[in-house]
C-alpha cells in the first residue's frame, strides 16, 4: 500500500497540479479518522506518513493539569462559537461538546512533556483504506474548486469565449469555458440576441462568486468593456498604445459610440478603427449581432467634442455653459430629427459619451427662442434673459448667455458695460423681435468670450466632417 500512496501523490500532483503537501496532509487526516474508530484507540493521536509511503499512528499522553486546561479552553471555545453561529442565524444549537470532539492547541504543550507511542494497528484493513480514500477525494474536489476561483477570480473585466451550453427564450444561458460553467443570467443578454445551443460567443466577466460546487462565473454582454476589447482584437493601433478609447456610451443591442484619440502624429484614430473598407468595424458589427458604432475622434475642446458626438447630423452652432456642463446645440432644420436620434437615442448617447448635457434646437426654434426672450418687457429694468448684449471686436453678438437680471455675460468687459445704453442692433431687435435673426449674428466668439466654448458653424461643420462615423 505505501508504493501505491506515493505513485497516487505523484499522479495527482501532475495531472491536477494539487500541491503534494495538501494531499499529504490530507492522507494524514483521513487516517487518523479512520484510527479513531477502531476499538481501543489511544484518546489524542498523529499520523506520520514518511517518504516511502509507510504511516505510523502515535499516540500522544500529556500531564493530566496541563491536559485539563486545555480541554476547558477548547471548550469555551467551541461554546463561543455556538454562541455566535445562534446570533447570526437566530436559531437554538442542540449540539454538544463532546471532549473527544475538542481540538487542543498543541502549541502551548512543549515538547518534553509530550510522550508518543507507537500504536499502529496491525490491521487497519478495508475500512481504514476506505476511509483514506474518501477523505483524499474529497480534498482534492476542495483543493481543484479553491485554484478554480483563485485564477477566475483575478479575471473580472476580461473578455472570454465560450459555448453555449443550455439557452432558452427566457431562461439564463450556461457558456463552457472550458475549466468552468459560466452564467449569462437573462439581466445581462441583449435583448434581439439569440444564443443558439453549440454556438460560440464572446462575454465579460463580471463577478466571481465562490460555491459549494466550485465557483461560479457570471457573464455580461451588455458591458462597455465588450465594445473595447473586441476593438482590442482587431485594431492592431489600439493593442500597440497608438490609438485610444478615449470613452465608450452603449445602448445594448441598438447604437453605440466610441472616442478615440491617436497618440502619434500621422494615425488616424477613425480610420484606423474603421479599416480598409470598414473590414474591422464590420468584425466588430457581427460579433455584436448588427448593432450599430459610431467612432467620435475625441477633442479637449467641450463644444467640438459635442458637436462630433452628435455624428450623424450636421451641427451648426454650440453654446456650452461650464458652471452647469450644459451644451445648447442649434442644427439646421433638416438635421433635428437626426441629431435627436429615435426616441432620443442620438442625443442620449451624445450626452453619455462627452458627460454633458445637450439641448438640440433647430435653427428656427433657436432664432424665435432669441427674440422672444431679447427683453422681458418694454422696461429695461425688468429681469432680462437670453443672450448677452455686448457687441465683439468682429461686430457680431456675443453668443454667451446673459447673467440674470443683466442684459450681459459674465466676461468683466462685458459686465463693465452694464451701465451703458444698450446696442443699436439689441435696441432693433428688442423693438421689432419678429424681424430679428437671433440665429444669424450667433457667429465665432471673440478672444474675450473664448472661455464659453463656442463651436461656430464652421469650425462645428468641419468637426463633424472629421467626425465621420461608421454606421455598419
Amino acid at each position: 500500500m505505501s508504493q501505491e500512496i506515493i505513485e497516487g501523490i505523484r499522479t495527482i500532483e501532475r495531472e491536477k497540479g494539487i500541491d503534494p503537501g495538501t494531499l499529504v496532509a490530507a492522507l494524514e487526516d483521513a487516517l487518523l479518522a479512520a484510527y479513531k474508530k477502531t476499538p481501543g484507540a489511544a484518546r489524542h493521536a498523529e499520523v506520520i506518513l514518511d517518504d516511502e509511503g509507510e504511516f505510523r499512528v502515535f499516540g500522544i499522553q500529556i500531564p493530566a493539569d496541563l491536559e485539563a486546561r486545555l480541554l476547558d479552553e477548547a471548550r469555551e471555545a467551541a461554546i463561543d462559537e455556538l454562541e455566535r453561529i445562534e446570533e447570526e442565524t437566530g436559531e437554538r444549537q442542540h449540539t454538544l461538546v463532546s471532549d473527544d470532539d475538542l481540538e487542543l492547541d498543541w502549541s502551548q504543550v512543549p515538547e518534553d512533556q509530550m510522550v508518543r507511542t507507537d500504536v499502529t494497528p496491525h490491521d487497519f484493513g478495508r475500512i481504514a483504506a476506505m476511509t483514506a480514500k474518501q477523505v483524499i477525494q474529497q480534498r482534492i474536489r476542495e483543493a481543484e474548486r479553491a485554484m478554480m476561483y483563485d485564477e477566475y477570480v483575478d479575471r473580472q473585466g476580461e473578455v472570454v469565449t465560450g459555448i453555449v451550453q443550455q439557452a432558452g427564450d427566457r431562461n439564463n444561458v450556461l457558456v463552457d469555458l472550458g475549466k468552468v460553467e459560466a452564467l449569462l443570467p437573462r439581466s445581462e443578454q441583449v435583448d434581439g440576441e439569440r444564443y443558439e445551443q453549440g454556438s460560440r460567443i464572446k462575454a465579460v466577466i463580471t463577478e466571481v462568486r465562490s460555491g459549494t460546487k466550485g465557483p461560479q462565473v457570471i457573464l455580461s454582454r451588455r458591458d462597455p468593456e465588450l465594445i473595447k476589447t473586441l476593438f482590442e482584437l482587431e485594431v492592431p493601433e489600439i493593442a500597440d498604445g497608438l490609438v485610444e478609447i478615449r470613452g465608450v456610451a452603449r445602448e445594448p443591442g441598438y447604437r453605440s459610440k466610441i472616442a478615440v484619440e491617436s497618440h502619434v502624429q500621422g494615425v488616424d484614430p477613425v480610420g484606423a478603427c474603421v479599416g480598409p473598407r470598414g473590414s474591422r468595424v464590420r468584425m466588430v458589427v457581427s460579433e455584436l449581432r448588427g448593432e450599430k458604432i459610431d467612432i467620435i475622434p475625441w477633442n479637449t475642446e467641450p463644444a467640438r467634442f459635442v458637436a462630433k458626438a452628435l455624428s450623424p447630423a450636421r451641427v451648426r452652432e454650440v453654446y456650452i455653459d461650464d458652471e452647469t456642463r450644459e451644451a445648447t446645440v442649434v442644427v439646421p432644420d433638416d438635421q433635428l430629427a437626426l441629431a435627436i436620434g429615435k426616441e432620443g437615442l442620438n442625443a442620449r448617447l451624445a450626452a453619455r459619451l462627452t458627460g454633458w448635457k445637450v439641448d438640440i434646437q433647430s435653427d428656427t426654434e433657436f432664432a424665435q427662442a432669441e427674440a422672444d426672450a431679447a427683453f422681458a418687457g418694454e422696461d429695461d429694468t425688468q429681469e432680462f434673459s437670453g443672450r448677452c448684449a455686448a457687441t465683439l471686436s468682429n461686430g457680431k453678438r456675443c453668443p454667451n448667455a446673459a447673467l440674470p437680471g443683466s442684459h450681459y455675460c459674465g466676461v468683466p468687459a462685458h459686465q463693465a458695460l452694464a451701465g451703458r445704453p444698450l446696442p443699436a442692433a439689441v435696441a432693433r431687435d428688442a423693438a421689432e423681435p419678429e424681424s430679428a435673426d437671433a440665429g444669424a449674428d450667433a457667429g465665432a466668439a471673440a478672444p474675450e468670450a473664448a472661455s464659453a466654448g463656442t463651436a461656430v458653424e464652421e469650425g462645428a461643420a468641419e468637426a463633424v466632417r472629421e467626425g465621420e462615423h461608421a454606421d455598419a
